[in-house]
């Protein structure tokens, strides 16, 4: 994602189903949060900026290699409703920016950001438990998925969660098993799958007898608690209150005891609309978000270590890792060999590799959880690499290297040998009035990062369906006018 987040494309979804949450203060500022750079950058050019501003305008604001991001940005500001186009004219969204202002100014006295209950609690928990009980209950849900033993599995709102999401079939618990996009969520990291329930979740809100727009309102509110405050229940509707106990067994909110009055949200709430990158597990992008908390040294929570992977040029695999979760996710696509107290090793094998992606992981998901577990050793290595290629003045490949790039072209060409045919949603441009017309949209989508196609000869080019409007847009101020 553009923030650094991979969740994007799931809240871009959740938030085009209920626009009118716009008008939430907590809303806006979580949607704010999840914009690319670019974006923000024109909201808060505009908030307070009572002149009008044309669409070319925006152009004057970034340099000549910033087109496509600058196309990014605008995409998602279209996407979510918070700009519209007007006779070249570039609208802020009024209800989004009022909102937003009453956030900026600290004016905002609707509660949207939750109550912190004024009496306190006798029961109260600190940071560290609230890690380990989210810890517990998310990771629950995805050993089960996996098909660890557990001595609980998770409750049944969890499990038809999972069905209804297409993660997991099978009617009971006991023959429920993983589909292809349950390897796939397996390998994302933890705000994109917070996302995909949720999303899912929010889809599921009327046949709950649901508000959705209270379910997302929520939702939002939670990615801006204070970790460790506990808050009231005073504040929120029925449909709200509802999600809490909903919510508890993803371990985005604990709670003592179903009647109690106050919630604590998680560090898994607390960060559902952060920027910061995260890893490709919970435990690790949990264990990250505590690293930035406090020294490492004093906490003792039992996360698990993100850096556990060595992989060799022979594609030997070793991994110093104890733990089912992700011994069970490197057999998705490593031919595990043997296993030893805190060590697995394995292979990865054109087989492997070949299964996994029957299975619907691709090469790509694989090689950036390679390097995203790769142990500090082969990230010192490479820095070590890219040191003496600068020292030499190799302008060549100046980016850091974790993997050999033996292995990662290897991997990408077991996936080649699939892929035969690849098939892309978009549309087609054809009859142009004059070879200037489409030089000039063929140029434009080739900025934007959207033409997939084109033929000279013919005068014809494919554009991405995201890119598509873009397109039409820019042919509509440069071509309507002419005589």
């Amino acid at each position: 994602m553009c923030c650094g987040c991979c969740s994007f494309p799931a809240i871009l979804s959740l938030y085009a189903v209920c626009t009118n949450t716009s008008d939430k203060p907590a809303t806006c500022l979580s949607i704010f949060r999840l914009l690319p750079s670019l974006a923000k950058f024109y909201v808060t050019s505009m908030i307070f900026n009572e002149k009008r501003v044309l669409v070319q305008d925006f152009d004057s604001w970034i340099n000549s290699n910033g087109k496509m991001e600058k196309a990014e940005a605008i995409r998602a500001l279209k996407a979510l409703h918070l700009i519209k186009e007007n006779n070249s004219i570039a609208v802020l969204n009024p209800v989004f920016r009022t909102s937003f202002r009453l956030v900026l100014t600290g004016s905002e006295s609707e509660n949207s950001f939750g109550v912190v209950c004024e009496a306190s609690d006798t029961h109260k928990v600190d940071v560290d438990f609230l890690d380990k009980y989210a810890a517990n209950k998310w990771e629950t849900i995805l050993h089960f998925m996996v098909g660890t033993e557990l001595e609980e599995i998770p409750n049944q709102a969890v499990l038809t969660l999972l069905r209804h999401s297409g993660l997991m079939i099978g009617k009971t618990p006991n023959a429920m098993k993983i589909t292809n996009e349950g390897f796939q969520f397996l390998l994302q990291d933890v705000n994109a799958q917070l996302w995909a329930l949720l999303l899912q979740y929010l889809r599921m809100a009327e046949t709950l007898q649901m508000d959705p727009v209270d379910v997302l309102n929520f939702i939002f509110m939670l990615g801006s608690l204070e970790l460790g405050k506990d808050y009231s229940l005073s504040t929120l509707n029925e449909t709200q209150v509802n999600m809490v106990s909903d919510l508890r067994d993803y371990g985005l909110i604990y709670q003592r005891k179903s009647t109690s009055r106050r919630f604590y949200p998680t560090r898994l709430a607390t960060t559902l609309t952060s920027d910061a990158s995260t890893l490709r597990t919970a435990s690790a992008a949990m264990n990250k978000a505590i690293e930035r908390a406090k020294d490492r040294s004093a906490s003792n929570v039992s996360f698990e270590n993100a850096g556990t992977i060595i992989i060799e040029t022979n594609f030997k695999l070793y991994a110093y890792t104890n733990s089912p979760l992700q011994i069970a996710i490197l057999n998705l696509f490593v031919h595990l060999k043997q296993r030893f107290a805190n060590l697995v090793t394995g292979q990865i094998t054109r087989e492997s590799i070949r299964n996994a992606l029957l299975n619907g992981i691709t090469a790509e998901q694989i090689i950036t959880y390679l390097e995203t577990h790769a142990h500090p050793q082969m990230i010192k290595s490479a820095e070590e690499q890219l040191g003496k290629r600068l020292e030499t003045g190799e302008q060549t490949n100046t980016s850091l290297e974790i993997l050999q790039p033996t292995i990662k072209d290897q991997i990408k060409l077991w996936q080649l040998e699939l892929d035969r045919i690849v098939a892309f949603e978009g549309s087609l441009f054809t009859d142009f009035s004059s070879l200037e017309e489409y030089e000039m949209l063929r140029k434009y989508s080739e900025e934007i990062g959207c033409l997939l196609w084109s033929d000279n000869n013919k005068k014809k080019m494919f554009v991405t369906e995201e890119g598509k409007l873009q397109v039409i847009s820019y042919a509509k101020r440069h071509f309507t006018k002419r005589p």
